[in-house]
């Protein structure tokens, strides 16, 4: 596993040997960097962003955008494995100072309002839940009703291809792709 782009291009991360954190594989990390770096539909620019990397496990996607010059990235994870292997990540790119690592459930990050201590709100959110996870869909809720998004802003969203949820209720879906087991949403709030 390793960052595609930008400032740490090709350089590798740790990422934990268990079958409980299922890392984005690097070929679907590219293809979502290059859906946001190209695509004409998300109009969010990664360079400046602030982005929220929800169920972060290794932190692939946020250290991404920190390689992609992201302002600021903050990380929910509650996984003891993956977090060990987060802050090996975040520590071996030196990336602290554009980071924030919240060690906590998703859910509870919303319920205790966390985000008191991050006053910003989000361009680009990142939720990548277990794909045995059925919180999705709550998780999207919350996000919409604590409207944490800027007006430009993206949900890009990745889920296994058989899970029944129905995105497009609750978000504009701009893009939908499938790799392999993995299908990714792009979206917006209405």
């Amino acid at each position: 596993m390793r960052i595609i782009g930008g400032k740490f291009k090709n350089k590798k991360l740790c990422f934990p040997e268990n079958s409980k954190t299922r890392p984005l594989k690097d070929s679907v990390r590219e293809n979502i960097f290059n859906i946001l770096s190209h695509s004409n539909n998300v109009g969010v620019n990664i360079k400046n962003s602030e982005v929220l990397d929800l169920y972060a496990g290794t932190g692939s996607f946020g250290l991404e955008c920190v390689s992609r010059e992201a302002s600021r990235v903050v990380f929910v994870e509650n996984d003891l494995n993956a977090l060990t292997n987060l802050k090996k990540n975040i520590k071996n790119l030196n990336s602290q100072n554009e980071t924030v690592l919240l060690t906590q459930d998703v859910l509870k990050f919303f319920n205790l309002l966390a985000l008191e201590l991050y006053k910003k709100k989000f361009n680009i959110i990142f939720l990548d839940p277990p794909y045995q996870d059925k919180k999705c869909i709550e998780v999207i809720k919350i996000i919409k009703k604590k409207e944490i998004f800027n007006k430009k802003h993206i949900l890009i969203i990745h889920r296994e291809i058989n899970s029944k949820q129905n995105m497009d209720e609750h978000i504009n879906i701009i893009e939908n792709r499938i790799y392999g087991r993995s299908q990714i949403f792009f979206g917006r709030f209405f």
